[in-house]
């Protein structure tokens, strides 16, 4: 069996490898290979303790412990992350699991798909270079996917914008701040040799998402001279468009952004893209004649729910108030005031926190956080 990944972002070059480690003789296409991104770059405590190779890698890496979170007229505050978050450049990243996928056996071609048509029980892929036959299909396109009759179908109210800069400079923290009325949020995450400076949002055009990031950075006193522009189209599911979404159909599988698997409140995708591609690799080499049905439904079992529930909750995090704050607002400062939210807020950065329990937890520990903010407010009048 042949198998053809279409991509070679992380969840294609990820999938490549895991296959052709198992013997499965593997063709990856893509026409850019590694490349830049504008989004941070970060790997949580669950992506690297799962997938241990992305610690044991010696590609370049920040390990950040810190993270400041900023919100409309409050004091930004300060965290330790107990579980460091790692955060790569994209390109360097990508990089290495191509590199991976290689050594494995992988045969890569550069060259840009243009379809992929049935031709009896396999494939015939259209690509720049000319046609190639395979047995299977991993659609790992991206967002961005050209061939719209596999994979996720995104509409416009299924994307989030992301756009940003790499700028030269340095710093031992990941900055986050919450904007009024921006479903989404501004990042500062530090890479070797450079920080990378975005906007995420959902709903507002690429020019008003460009002019709130300028308008941050110069209150930071982050300088664009000499930095590099990137922009990005993360999916971002609505709540009612995952009872539709195509996952897989005869033949072929969909991993990653191209299977719309990009958290809606954090636009965190590098996890999902690991995970649906190796939860690709087992469907198939289950052998059991009906990967597609495997595939959905370990899917729809393990990252669905959790989904599901971020998308109706998304706005709420981002636009919702209580006594007269955002949400932000009091999330900024719970933290500060907080142990008991810290810990929650931390278990959310290493991406152990479930959100589907998330309501539960917060509201059996809602007298002990509302005592320590009454107390930490005592303290100071």
């Amino acid at each position: 069996m042949t198998v053809g990944i279409l991509g070679g972002g992380p969840a294609g070059a990820f999938a490549a490898e895991r296959l052709a480690s198992a013997g499965v003789k593997t063709l990856l296409l893509d026409e850019k290979l590694a490349w830049e991104k504008p989004c941070g770059g970060g790997l949580t405590w669950k992506a690297y303790t799962q997938y241990p190779f992305l610690v044991e890698s010696a590609t370049r890496r920040k390990t950040i412990s810190s993270t400041v979170l900023a919100a409309p007229a409050v004091k930004p505050v300060e965290f330790r992350l107990d579980r460091p978050i790692l955060i790569y450049s994209r390109r360097e990243l990508n990089g290495m699991l191509l590199d991976r996928a290689a050594a494995s056996g992988v045969r890569i071609q550069q060259t840009r798909v243009l379809g992929m048509d049935r031709d009896g029980t396999g494939w015939r892929i259209r690509t720049k270079s000319g046609e190639l036959a395979v047995d299977y299909c991993i659609v790992a396109t991206g967002a961005r996917n050209p061939l719209r009759d596999f994979g996720t179908a995104l509409k416009p109210s299924d994307t989030m914008g992301a756009l940003g800069y790499h700028v030269p400079g340095d710093r031992e923290r990941i900055d986050l701040a919450f904007l009024e009325g921006l479903e989404g949020y501004i990042w500062v995450f530090p890479r070797c040799g450079h920080m990378s400076v975005g906007i995420c949002g959902k709903g507002d055009s690429a020019g008003a998402l460009r002019e709130r990031l300028h308008e941050y950075m110069d209150a930071q006193g982050l300088s664009r001279v000499g930095a590099t522009f990137y922009s990005h189209l993360l999916p971002s599911l609505d709540f009612e468009s995952w009872k539709v979404n195509r996952f897989s159909g005869d033949g072929w599988l969909a991993v990653g952004d191209a299977a719309g698997l990009v958290d809606p409140i954090t636009g965190e995708g590098l996890y999902y893209a690991l995970r649906s591609a190796d939860l690709a690799v087992q469907a198939i080499l289950a052998g059991t004649g009906s990967a597609s049905r495997d595939y959905s439904g370990s899917i729809a079992a393990e990252i669905v729910p959790e989904m599901e529930f971020a998308s109706r909750i998304a706005t709420r995090v981002f636009g919702g108030s209580f006594l007269g704050r955002s949400v932000p607002q009091w999330m900024v400062t719970a933290t500060r005031r907080s142990p008991t939210f810290r810990l929650i807020l931390g278990d959310l950065f290493a991406g152990t926190q479930p959100y589907v329990e998330l309501k539960r937890r917060l509201t059996d520990n809602g007298f002990q956080i509302l005592l320590e903010l009454v107390l930490q407010f005592a303290s100071q009048s």
